[in-house]
Formats: structure tokens, C-alpha cells, sequence
């Protein structure tokens, strides 16, 4: 194969890898410091128990996403050594930002959080807590406002080959990042959502239902029916902002071939390359024009209009679909849940409703994978949108070695990713109910006791 095809094929098989876990990381940071807020406001030791059960996944995916994240940066020097080259100068001290004012954040703090509960004061250990959830913010910030300028870029000027930042708020916000940052929060709290309702749901299939499920059933349930509303709205005004810096992205996910108005908004077709069209197309009249133009007879400018210089159609047509279709998903199952809730109480949910949460907790993982392949691939053939082309900074290593490295890279992540969702599995599966505790030690957060320190109730509790 192509040298070059294969290190795009390895960079993306390793941000897809690295993806999954900040996904989760971002929201549940903050969901688990929510957990230990209403633990101390409360006094009810079932939110401990979800605040311990929630924090070791947030430690083991924390733990994978810098284990893979470390892989990234080798890419850049054994594969793409052009890019820092040619843009390292906005590149670097981007990545420079991330590692120095987020990355250690949560490291620093992330040992006060796992371990410093019955060491440190309540205060301190929630201030740990909540400086991590901060971090994983801070951390999404600094790597989307990089790749936000990699697809808008801003505030640069180029000298002798070689970009230079000429302003650096303009680079850091640029066009497209706050859209940007919005929809990457909302989906990394809907992954969080469906990972927390979809976890409560298999426990209480496989009889390994605890004190806390109904309640985190109720807080992933409540998330999602908050959040997707909000990620609908963000990614039409994400759309908007797309159309306007990069129409050719948007013309290869609606499979809009040449300009025209009133074009049909395709539920399903297969797009035909070679010949310039779509086949066996299924679709609404006029409606892209309406969603994207705001105008059911607003003109999109069609693929023609970019000759040579328009990104793959067909990973943009069904990789846009697939992350819509999820999200419709996730909208049927949060909303549908809060009814079947109202009407009949969590303990009489319908067994078929349960599997398909269970079924759904890592949905979140497939609609970020799609959306992101549609961001990434619809740069094509830029690596810089506009200003620096793929093939101009690709090394130039031979196809066998890059394929080897391939193959092993995807030996590892297979066997990680499996082994992480079997610890979930296991640790959703194992049976722990709380310990009777005394009534001093579930004492309300008022009294003394309680609001002085939580070792007692949790040293008791856990014994």
C-alpha cells in the first residue's frame, strides 16, 4: 500500500485509540465530584459507594488515555515530521500549554483524589477532586483549540515555508473551537451518561444490584435527557460555522456532488466516486437547504466547485450518519427512560428497556469515533486547512515498516480495549453490598461528626 495512506491509517488507528478515554475522563471527573458532594450534603452511603465505584473507572481509563496518549507524540516525529516543521511553532507551544497547565493539574491532584479520602481533610479531599475535573477540561481546551486551528486557522503568518503566530488569541480562538469545544463537552457527557445508565442497567440484569445503581440510573438517565437537546442545537450551529470555512466538508457529507439549490437532506444513498453521483438515494426535498442555509431554497456549493481538493465522500456520507443515528438513539433511550420512569418506577422497568441500555453504554464511543473520522478526514487533503497539504509533510518511510508498526500498535490497543471493558464488566458484576452502618456513622452531613470527617463512615461502612 501507499506509505502514505498507511501513516494516516496508523495516526488514526492511535487518536481513535487515545479518543476513547478523554471522552470519559472530561465528563466523569465531574461526575464523580457531584457523587462526593452529595455524599457529604446527604450523609447516604450509597453515593460513597458510587463515588468509589465511578472513580476506579475514571482511574483506569485516566491511566489508558496517557498510556496512548504517549504514542501520539512519537507520530509526530516518526511519520509527520513535516508538520512541526512547517507549523510547529503553533503546534508546540499549544501541546507545551496542555502538559504544563492541565495534564500536570490532574496528575498532581489525581493522588489526593484516589487515596487521600481517609489522609487528608473533606475539604482538601474535595478540592482534589474537583481540580481534576478541572484539569480534564483544562485538557480538552488546549488539544481542541490545536486541532480547531488545524481546521480554521488564524492569527499566523507564513515566512520562508514556516508558519509564525502573529496573535495568539486568534489562534487559540479561532473560528471554529468554541463550536468545537461545545460539541466535544455535550459528548463526552452523553458517553458519560449512557456509560453510567448502561453499567446500572446490566447490574440490575444480572442481579448484582446495589444501593447506588438506581440512583446513578437515574443521574446517567438525567444527564443524557439534559445533554442531548443541547448537542442537537450545538452541532446545527457547528454546521452553520463548517459551511462557512470549509463548504467542501459539508458538500461530501451531504453527498451534494454540484451546486444547487434546494438540495435534499439524503437519509441513505451510496455514493458512486467515479461516476459523481449517489445511488439508490432516499431523501427529504429541499431539507439540507433548510437545516444548513436556514433557506429550503438556499444554494449549496456541490463538490465540482473543489476539484482536487475535496475530502473522501464516502467516510464523511456514512460516518456523519452513523454519529446522527446515534445520537437519535441516545435521545429515544434517555427520554424514553424518564417516561417508563414517571410511570412505573425504577424497579419495574422493562427487561427488554434494560438491555438496551446496557446495550448503549458505550454508544457514546461510536458516535465520537464518527464524529470525529468526519472531522478529520474532512481536512482532506490538507493536514493545515488551506495552507499545508498532507503529502508535503509525510515522512518518507518505507510501507513495510510503517505497516508492521500498524499491526502491532492494533494487536496492543485490541487487547486493551478488551480487557477494559471486562474490568467494568466484572467490577459492574461483582457483588458488594454496603455493610450495615451504624446510625452515628450515617449521621446527617449537619451534625458534627459527618461534617467533620468522612473517614469514619467509610472506614465503617467498607470494613
Amino acid at each position: 500500500m501507499d506509505p502514505l495512506i498507511l501513516a494516516r491509517m496508523q495516526f488514526a488507528l492511535n487518536i481513535t485509540f487515545h479518543i476513547l478515554f478523554p471522552t470519559i475522563t472530561i465528563a466523569l471527573g465531574w461526575v464523580v465530584l457531584f457523587m462526593l458532594w452529595r455524599w457529604r450534603r446527604t450523609g447516604e452511603s450509597a453515593w460513597v459507594a458510587a463515588y468509589q465505584f465511578w472513580t476506579k473507572v475514571f482511574a483506569l481509563s485516566f491511566a489508558l488515555g496517557v498510556v496512548s496518549g504517549v504514542t501520539m507524540s512519537f507520530q509526530f516525529g516518526t511519520n509527520w515530521p513535516g508538520f512541526m516543521e512547517r507549523a510547529g511553532n503553533i503546534a508546540g507551544p499549544l501541546l507545551g500549554y496542555e502538559v504544563l497547565t492541565a495534564f500536570f493539574l490532574e496528575a498532581g491532584f489525581l493522588g489526593i483524589m484516589l487515596f487521600g479520602r481517609e489522609r487528608v481533610s473533606p475539604r482538601v479531599h474535595l478540592i482534589a477532586t474537583a481540580t481534576v475535573a478541572f484539569g480534564t477540561t483544562l485538557s480538552a481546551f488546549w488539544i481542541l483549540s490545536l486541532n480547531s486551528w488545524m481546521q480554521t486557522p488564524a492569527g499566523y503568518e507564513i515566512r520562508d515555508g514556516v508558519v509564525h503566530a502573529v496573535d495568539w488569541w486568534a489562534v487559540i480562538f479561532n473560528p471554529s473551537f468554541p463550536y468545537r469545544l461545545a460539541h466535544k463537552l455535550l459528548a463526552s457527557g452523553l458517553t458519560v451518561a449512557f456509560l453510567l445508565s448502561g453499567v446500572s442497567a446490566w447490574q440490575m440484569l444480572k442481579g448484582a444490584t446495589r444501593p447506588e445503581t438506581r440512583r446513578v440510573m437515574r443521574l446517567g438517565l438525567t444527564i443524557g435527557a439534559v445533554l442531548i437537546p443541547l448537542q442537537i442545537a450545538a452541532g446545527d450551529l457547528h454546521g452553520l460555522n463548517t459551511l462557512q470555512h470549509q463548504p467542501a466538508k459539508i458538500a461530501a457529507m451531504e453527498g451534494v456532488w454540484t451546486t444547487e439549490r434546494g438540495a435534499p437532506l439524503l437519509l441513505f444513498a451510496l455514493p458512486d466516486e467515479q461516476a459523481r453521483e449517489n445511488r439508490l438515494a432516499i431523501g427529504i426535498p429541499r431539507l439540507a437547504s433548510l437545516i444548513l442555509k436556514h433557506d429550503a431554497a438556499g444554494e449549496i456549493r456541490g463538490l465540482d466547485a473543489f476539484e482536487g481538493a475535496h475530502p473522501p465522500v464516502k467516510p464523511l456520507f456514512f460516518g456523519f450518519r452513523v454519529m446522527v443515528g446515534v445520537g437519535m438513539l441516545m435521545l429515544v433511550f434517555a427520554w424514553g427512560g424518564w417516561w417508563l420512569y414517571r410511570r412505573s418506577g425504577w424497579l419495574r422497568l422493562p427487561r427488554a428497556w434494560l438491555w438496551g441500555l446496557a446495550l448503549m453504554s458505550f454508544s457514546g464511543w461510536i458516535a465520537t469515533v464518527a464524529g470525529w473520522y468526519v472531522t478529520e478526514i474532512g481536512r482532506q487533503p490538507f493536514i493545515v486547512y488551506g495552507l499545508l497539504r498532507t503529502s508535503e509533510v509525510a515522512a518518507r518511510n518505507p510501507g513495510s515498516m510503517i505497516a508492521a508498526s500498524l499491526a502491532g500498535y492494533a494487536t496492543v490497543y485490541l487487547a486493551l480495549l478488551i480487557a477494559y471493558i471486562a474490568a467494568i464488566k466484572r467490577m459492574a458484576e461483582k457483588s458488594a453490598p454496603l455493610a450495615p452502618a451504624s446510625p452515628a456513622a450515617l449521621a446527617s452531613p449537619a451534625s458534627p461528626a459527618s461534617a467533620r470527617d468522612p473517614a469514619p463512615v467509610i472506614s465503617r461502612t467498607f470494613a
